[in-house]
């Protein structure tokens, strides 16, 4: 009898990181997986169109949990996923990254004694005033295996006595990227709906809890931005998360650089990206995904979790003036995390 995986997933990046082991798991003769939406993301735009898009099998459960506070929505999931998984009583539970539906997931699953898999274990910040730093810490302190992107996430965790079942595998966005390239490269749909995109752009997003905490922080990003465009001789090509757009609304600033377009699905920015001269985001993912590219990156942050993308040059912080010289990061690996993660499942579970 296969062994049933629970996938729990509740955001964009994770939508996208569970089609890439959803994809290896069907190939699997020892697993089965479910699928469970917390719903964290709940806009149509954010959520739905990723499902059809990475063709994930729909969701067994979508707990619509959403619009709340930090300690409500997770309070909620917990309560809701504590009471599926003692209905259904999967072997193990899969969670992703760093989300309120990573930590519910792995909150629910430790109270009752189910082995948790972490994927993308062992990133820090070291900010905890970052929601994303306090749930990774916790989850990887209930994790059963630990999935690692990069050495330096292998040592953070070692650092903090976690040194058993952590697994060094290479990044699965990376596997998602390759996946894309091919599905981009001669999709005509996607060339005619940006055909707009000017000669010589930047993609921004912005959409982080602490970037759109205040108007004068954001209007403060703004500024930046608009400087930086006009110095390098650029268009912005504004991606307006649905939390930034009621401070864009406030905003004072010119908006005579920014060309300001809705969210993009997963194959949208990534098409958007191959054609990008810079990105300027305080987006995790996408500070990768650059690299992916080639594309250089500025982070609108006071630190990042993926310090190999600062120290190869291919990112830096906005604070900071100048990239150090690029290199290769080896450590994201060739493309082929997913069926390390899996092989490793199938020995140890």
């Amino acid at each position: 009898m296969k062994k049933r995986i629970f996938s729990i997933v509740g955001t964009r990046p994770q939508f996208i990181k569970a089609a890439v082991l959803s994809r290896t798991l069907k190939k699997s003769s020892k697993f089965i997986e479910t699928i469970v939406h917390t719903g964290q993301h709940f806009d149509s735009n954010m959520s739905d169109i990723f499902f059809r898009e990475l063709a994930i099998k729909s969701p067994m459960y979508n707990l619509n949990i959403n619009g709340k506070s930090h300690g409500q929505m997770t309070a909620h999931m917990l309560e809701a996923l504590e009471t599926i998984f003692i209905k259904e009583k999967p072997d193990s539970v899969l969670v992703y990254g760093d989300t309120n539906s990573t930590l519910a997931g792995a909150l629910a699953a430790a109270k009752l004694k189910i082995p948790i898999l972490h994927v993308e274990a062992g990133l820090r910040s070291y900010n905890k005033n970052m929601p994303e730093e306090i749930n990774r810490v916790l989850t990887d302190h209930l994790s059963s295996l630990l999935f690692c992107p990069t050495q330096t996430s292998v040592h953070n965790l070692n650092v903090e006595g976690i040194r058993e079942d952590v697994h060094l595998v290479g990044d699965v966005m990376y596997d998602a990227t390759l996946y894309a390239l091919k599905l981009i490269d001669t999709n005509r749909a996607l060339k005619e709906k940006f055909v707009f995109l000017p000669e010589n752009f930047a993609l921004l997003t912005i959409h982080r809890e602490e970037s759109t905490i205040s108007l004068d922080g954001f209007q403060k990003f703004l500024n930046y931005v608009n400087s930086f465009a006009k110095q390098n001789d650029l268009k912005i090509i504004f991606s307006v998360h649905p939390r930034t757009r009621k401070f864009l609304e406030n905003s004072q600033i010119s908006l005579n650089n920014l060309i300001l377009i809705d969210p993009l699905s997963y194959f949208e920015i990534q098409f958007v990206l191959s054609r990008a001269q810079y990105v300027l985001t305080d987006s995790g993912g996408l500070q990768k995904e650059a690299y992916f590219h080639k594309v250089p990156c500025v982070t609108l942050r006071s630190e990042t979790e993926w310090v190999e993308t600062i120290e190869a040059g291919w990112n830096r912080l906005w604070s900071i003036e100048h990239y150090k010289s690029r290199q290769d990061i080896k450590d994201y690996g060739h493309g082929d995390a997913a069926s390390k993660i899996v092989k490793i499942m199938e020995a140890e579970l």
